[in-house]
């Protein structure tokens, strides 16, 4: 019998990453720094992996030990799993032995039953809240565990936003939420499929989904740019749910200690007030920033400013955290070390020496694979006024044709010509074109949506949130306030000021000259 493992009760866990994946080691770091983390429990790497090749013992096991880990997640949250009254309901994620951001599945509100939502109800008085839950998890499950076309999906509620006049589904009513979910459910029955309504048999088939999204093709795209071909699978998470969706008071956000982009001693956070984890990293809305959480909830800002210093000088690197607001109340769901362009990496490692955090080996050593030749900062020539302006996610200016989708950027990358992914927001099915790409544009999103973090990780530039970008894909061209661009046309982006420019522009490079002398100076300490 494979036996679960609960967050926080071994204080050993943190160095069982080949075990658990990086994501629960880092989930029972923080538990031992007493940070505000959710119970959680894990089922190991070499499991999962059993489970998502159909092994009959693993797939017998498996009930289990869901219910010895929701047993142990009952007690601690002090609810009871789809229960009628007081409902305890669970995230499912992914974590392998290395990250791999955005590129396997989740599963949120897992356990949001027909009478868990009624419980909901009755436990928070908040019925818009509890059929914002369950609209969720239905949208979750067809998509994850029933392979429904997200698209379908999408449509219904496009549908039912045109009816009611609204703009997005944060306008959208208890009642009109509670028909989005009646509509969900009506479209999985005209598929010739149901949704579970046991709550442990919701959370084995998400669980499975899970573990099946290791072998997924953008997670092995992923696998195979990055040389991590060599992984075996992935373990599960199953943490109590906080909620981002209670109302006003209540948010969901990504924070990272420094700036990936820049390197700049500051940190970049961004945050979705009523709403859920997927809400920020999928890109599909923009978010705020750091003041909005400042002049609306002032004490859990300071909060967050302090768990972010613990965790960076604890883990002694520059931290991407996911963190939620639940009516006031701050929960931090994962960290791990943030993804960064090759410019930051630079400036951080030099930074984190001169603060005594690490030794000038250990920075040599993190700087291994960057080619310092042709590191350079590079900015456009008299650029004159931008078509589109937007958020600067990612660093650095790039000149290419524009590419609508994955498929155009391959074609026209083929061609021999540098490519700009322009795209309404940029989802990790993308990540084969991306690959191909020399920046990306996306009209909504923010600075830490999963597109700019791996547009970070390769050094590309990224503007998100472009207020006024359209794509048309039956015509084949972007609608920009400064005009429009067909596909192939050529575009100029600049990822530090968020701007983006018809046609070529000139650039020119300058060299970290300081930032360079000074790994000089390490080597020449290091040979003498």
């Amino acid at each position: 019998m494979i036996e679960i493992v609960r967050i926080g009760e071994d204080p050993n866990q943190a160095r069982r990453v080949d075990e658990l994946g990086v994501k629960a080691a880092n989930l029972a770091e923080m538990t031992s720094l007493s940070l505000p983390v959710p119970p959680a429990f894990v089922l190991p790497i070499r499991f999962c992996a059993a489970i998502a090749s159909g092994d009959p013992d693993a797939v017998r096991e498996l009930p289990q030990a869901l219910a010895e880990g929701i047993q142990f997640l009952e007690k601690a949250a002090g609810k009871k799993f789809g229960d009628r009254r007081r409902p305890l309901l669970v995230s499912v994620r992914s974590g392998a032995a290395r990250s791999m951001p955005g590129m396997m599945d989740t599963v949120l509100n897992v356990g949001c039953s027909g009478p868990a939502t009624r419980g909901l109800i009755r436990s928070t008085g908040n019925p818009r809240f509890a059929w914002d839950c369950r609209r969720r998890f239905l949208e979750a499950y067809a998509e994850t565990i029933l392979h429904l076309d997200p698209a379908a999906i999408q449509a219904r509620q496009d549908q039912l936003l045109r009816e009611e006049a609204a703009t997005t589904d944060r306008d959208l009513d208890c009642e009109t939420l509670q028909r989005l979910a009646a509509d969900y459910e009506q479209l999985i029955g005209e598929a010739d499929l149901r949704v579970e309504d046991d709550p442990m048999e919701q959370l084995a088939l998400a669980v499975r989904a899970v573990c099946s999204s290791f072998a997924a093709d953008r997670a092995r795209t992923y696998r195979r740019l990055e040389g991590l071909e060599d992984l075996p699978g992935t373990s599960v998470t199953v943490q109590a749910m906080v909620f981002g969706n209670r109302g006003v008071n209540s948010g969901t956000g990504v924070a990272f200690s420094r700036n990936p982009s820049t390197g700049c001693a500051q940190p970049m956070i961004d945050v979705l007030f009523d709403a859920q984890g997927e809400d920020v990293v999928s890109g599909r809305r923009t978010p705020d920033t750091e003041d909005r959480i400042g002049y609306s909830l002032p004490v859990v800002a300071g909060e967050l400013r302090d768990v972010l210093s613990r965790l960076e000088r604890h883990c002694r690197d520059v931290q991407d955290v996911e963190f939620t607001i639940e009516e006031g109340r701050l929960w931090v769901l994962q960290t791990r070390t943030a993804k960064r362009t090759p410019r930051a990496a630079l400036r951080i490692a030099i930074d984190l020496v001169q603060e005594g955090l690490i030794s000038e080996e250990e920075a040599m050593r993190r700087l291994t694979g960057i080619d310092f030749a042709t590191l350079a900062i590079s900015r456009f020539v008299n650029p004159g006024e931008p078509a589109v302006h937007g958020v600067g996610a990612a660093g650095g200016v790039a000149v290419g044709r524009v590419a609508l989708d994955s498929a155009s950027a391959e074609r026209l990358a083929d061609c021999g010509d540098p490519v700009v992914l322009v795209r309404s927001d940029l989802i990790t099915a993308d990540v084969a074109g991306f690959a191909k790409s020399a920046a990306i544009v996306t009209a909504t999103g923010g600075r830490t949506a999963h597109a700019a973090l791996l547009a970070r990780q390769k050094g590309k530039p990224c503007v998100t949130a472009c207020d006024g970008l359209s794509i048309d894909s039956s015509l084949r061209r972007a609608i920009l306030p400064g005009g429009v661009i067909e596909e192939g046309d050529w575009i100029s982006v600049d990822g530090d000021s968020g701007s983006v420019y018809l046609g070529k522009r000139e650039i020119v490079t300058e060299k970290p000259e300081q930032e360079l002398a000074e790994l000089d100076r390490w080597s020449s300490l290091a040979r003498a």
